[in-house]
C-alpha cells in the first residue's frame, strides 16, 4: 500500500509522461490487462487513457486494470489514469519512507 507521500512522489513523475495506453470501446478487456501488465513491468509508472467510447467510468476502469496487472491506482484524473507497481528484478523507481 502505497503511503500519501510515496503517491505524491508518483504523481509528480507521472505528470510529464505521456499516455501509452488507449481504453476504449472495449473497456477492460483481457487484452488491455495483459498489454498493460507487459508495460508495467517494464516502466513500472504509467499513464492510461480513456476513452469517451469506453463503457466504464475512469474509476471503475482503474479498479478492474489495477486489480488484473496487480498494480496500485496512483491517481485517476479526468479520463487519465496512473497506474504503479515495483519491479523487484530491475527498479527503476524509489520510494521515499
Amino acid at each position: 500500500m502505497l503511503t500519501s507521500k510515496q503517491r505524491a512522489y508518483l504523481r509528480k513523475l507521472a505528470h510529464n509522461i505521456e499516455p501509452i495506453l488507449q481504453i476504449g470501446k472495449l473497456g477492460a478487456s483481457p487484452e488491455t490487462a495483459a498489454a498493460i501488465d507487459e508495460a508495467i513491468e517494464a516502466r513500472e509508472l504509467i499513464k492510461i487513457s480513456i476513452l469517451s467510447n469506453c463503457p466504464q467510468e475512469p474509476q471503475e476502469a482503474a479498479e478492474i486494470l489495477c486489480k488484473s496487472a496487480r498494480a496500485q491506482c496512483v491517481q485517476v484524473i479526468g479520463k487519465k489514469i496512473v497506474m504503479y507497481r515495483k519491479n523487484y528484478e530491475n527498479p527503476t523507481i524509489k520510494l521515499p519512507n
